[in-house]
């Protein structure tokens, strides 16, 4: 689905749930430290919200299952499967952009919150007052920033 198309029709419904798009190492979580996200998200948020999975990050996640080590392969290879209960929106990368401006982009334009455990995205989004949600001391997740 289009970024387009997916805005559309988040605008006709008439409860627009929170959208939160989710990072590739976000989507690590639960093989690494046994966590339900999606449990977790909902605790957190107390509202309903909207898992989006970007294809940029889809693409990442792809590419991880093949490339590294057998390890983070398998990881790599749960996260996928979490990642099929998400949204999947279709977003062109620019040139020069990094998995992770997209992401800022993205959630810039679109007033998304953003799961990530990436410190230096967390610092980005932190400095455009981007919602962002975090995994603490390896067993609860965190809010920054407000809703």
């Amino acid at each position: 689905m289009s970024l387009d198309l997916y805005l559309k029709q988040a605008l006709i419904s008439k409860t627009v749930a929170l959208k939160v798009i989710l990072d590739s190492n976000f989507l690590l979580v639960p093989s690494q430290f046994k966590l339900d996200i999606f449990e977790g998200l909902t605790s957190l948020l107390k509202q309903s919200y909207e898992p989006i999975l970007l294809s940029t990050t889809l693409h990442e996640l792809q590419r991880m299952a093949h490339e590294e080590a057998p390890k983070l392969q398998k990881q790599t290879q749960i996260a996928l499967k979490l990642a099929e209960k998400c949204q999947l929106v279709n977003v062109k990368r620019e040139t020069k952009e990094t998995n992770d401006d997209v992401i800022v982009r993205v959630a810039l334009q679109q007033k998304c919150a953003v799961a990530t455990n990436d410190s230096a995205l967390r610092q980005r989004l932190r400095d455009i007052s981007i919602p962002v949600i975090y995994l603490r001391q390896k067993s609860r997740l965190e809010l920054e920033g407000s809703i």
